[in-house]
């Protein structure tokens, strides 16, 4: 191979890249153009990153081992690839100091950059067009279905913005599991035939992990070191961190669990953290996979008859119409969107959402497999720590800022509407047309959590009550002014009108009296808070 020096051409012919962590795909549009002759790839590792929340250790650990295989296979190809570690002497900690510190090593003639997925890291970049000494090129993410801009149009003069609707619309664009204009089967949605409860004694998939090699060993040891006091465990890490395991993991999954997930996706069951769900999310979001070459493998085993189309359409259905929506949606209303509290929700965190110390045994078990392995699926994040929040108030900001730090897929641009729109209701119906709150019949019905739990979920008020039972009602009590008029709100509150002012206040003096024996700290174990 030519030496460095050798095949460096005139500064105006050379290009410094740069790719973040979460842009880890040879065809993201920042390298489409990649001259191995001339340019330069900068990749770096830098705590700002790591720290502005401080995340699951597994998170930063998956994803330094991803930037330096990456950077590994971008060598092979014959790139100049400027790594810059954590711990390399002169790191500034920053995206701007090691762009400047970059433009200083080498003679280059511009900056091109693929946009950011966060709000935050887009203005450092807008800053970046002012203040550094070379033109920064802003490319648009090629990795997505729908332009941010396509998005922004459809969105335009609409204040409910429904992910149905939209997924129709991409179902056409992309003619993902459609058949001369229509949708196969008939139907856009089989979102009802996929609310099964996992029979007893039922044989769930084995999974496949990753064990860790040299490169991501050293990155563990490194987020062990740097990161000690963040939330998580290593332990038991075993995430794709290289292209080749990502689609060995997504065949995985499309063999052994896609033909089931749909009837299952809803389930939950104790001591079973993935059941059939795809735990692609982490290299999907990192750029290892794109969304289209997952949602054709799904389309591809239906068509050839190994996958079910109401298992096939509520996985796609995932990607295409969810991911692709809350992105859009992210963009087309930042920043004002997270400073919206419609229910003016306000109590704090409790610390079981650190710690896990709690009776009830649903949070206990999504917490604990959270710290283990940072991750839980939709209806976990959704029904049970995200259905407490909603309906004990919690203050949306500190919800937010949880999701965020704890699993391994959450970038602000997926986790903010999906907690605050979804989750909280926090935007006013922007997203949901109604708020996700449910007693804990939804929990007993769609898990085995209540079977063990220290609470009775049969019981609706006093102190063996299953507290999401009573915390329901006074969540609609509390909120009776703003959501008593919501059409989809209609049932649950002619039933609320039909209790005594007795019923009532039994069900208010519950509710305060298990939200005042919440505790916010817990000084024996400040490492697996956020400082």
């Amino acid at each position: 191979m030519a030496s460095r020096t050798t095949r460096k051409k005139a500064s105006q012919d050379r290009t410094l890249r740069l790719i973040l962590g979460d842009q880890l795909n040879r065809r993201v549009s920042s390298l489409t153009d990649l001259d191995t002759d001339a340019d330069v790839v900068l990749l770096v590792e830098v705590r700002d990153e790591a720290t502005y929340v401080r995340h699951h250790k597994q998170k930063i650990a998956f994803l330094f081992a991803a930037m330096r295989h990456f950077a590994e296979e971008l060598r092979e190809e014959g790139a100049e690839v400027d790594y810059v570690r954590l711990t390399d002497e002169g790191n500034t900690g920053s995206f701007t100091g090691e762009v400047e510190r970059a433009l200083a090593r080498h003679a280059v003639s511009r900056v091109v950059v693929t946009e950011p997925g966060e709000w935050r890291v887009w203005q450092m970049m807008q800053e970046w067009r002012d203040n550094l000494p070379v033109p920064v090129e802003i490319r648009p993410d090629n990795r997505f279905l729908c332009p941010r801009e396509d998005f922004a149009k459809w969105a335009e003069g609409r204040h409910h913005l429904r992910m149905e609707t939209f997924y129709r619309g991409m179902r056409k664009r992309t003619g993902l599991l459609m058949e001369k204009g229509e949708p196969l089967g008939g139907r856009w949605n089989f979102d009802a035939e996929n609310r099964k409860k996992l029979p007893r004694g039922h044989r769930l998939p084995d999974r496949i992990g990753f064990q860790p090699d040299s490169v991501t060993r050293e990155a563990i040891t490194l987020v062990e070191q740097e990161f000690a006091d963040h939330f998580g465990d290593l332990t038991a890490f075993q995430w794709p961190v290289t292209r080749g395991d990502a689609l060995a993991s997504l065949r995985h999954f499309i063999e052994e669990c896609l033909p089931t997930f749909g009837d299952y996706q809803d389930a939950m069951k104790g001591d079973e953290p993935f059941l059939y769900h795809a735990l692609i999310s982490p290299a999907l979001n990192a750029g290892l996979l794109t969304a289209e070459e997952v949602c054709r493998a799904a389309e591809r085993a239906h068509r050839e008859g190994a996958v079910p189309l109401h298992c096939a359409e509520g996985f796609i259905r995932q990607i295409l119409g969810w991911r692709e929506y809350v992105r859009g949606l992210y963009w087309a209303r930042m920043p004002e969107y997270r400073e919206t509290n419609a229910l003016d929700a306000g109590r704090p965190l409790p610390w079981f959402y650190w710690s896990g110390e709690t009776e009830l045994r649903c949070i206990r078990q999504v917490v604990d497999q959270t710290r283990a392995h940072a991750y839980a699926h939709h209806i976990q994040r959704l029904m049970v720590t995200g259905n407490f929040a909603l309906i004990a108030g919690l203050d949306p900001a500190q919800v937010e800022e949880w999701y965020l730090i704890v699993f391994a897929d959450a970038y602000e641009w997926v986790e903010l509407p999906n907690v605050h729109g979804m989750v909280l209701w926090a935007d006013g119906g922007v997203m949901g047309s109604k708020p996700y709150a449910a007693s804990g019949a939804y929990i007993d019905r769609m898990s085995d959590y209540c079977r063990d739990c220290f609470y009775d979920v049969k019981v609706k008020n006093g102190p063996k009550a299953c507290p999401f039972n009573y915390l329901y009602w006074n969540f609609l009590i509390e909120n009776e002014d703003r959501l008593a008029d919501n059409q989809r709100m209609a049932m649950p509150y002619r039933t609320l009108g039909k209790m005594d002012e007795k019923r009532r206040k039994e069900i208010q003096a519950d509710a305060a009296r298990f939200l005042a024996s919440l505790t916010t700290d817990h000084k024996g174990d400040q490492a697996a808070k956020p400082k």
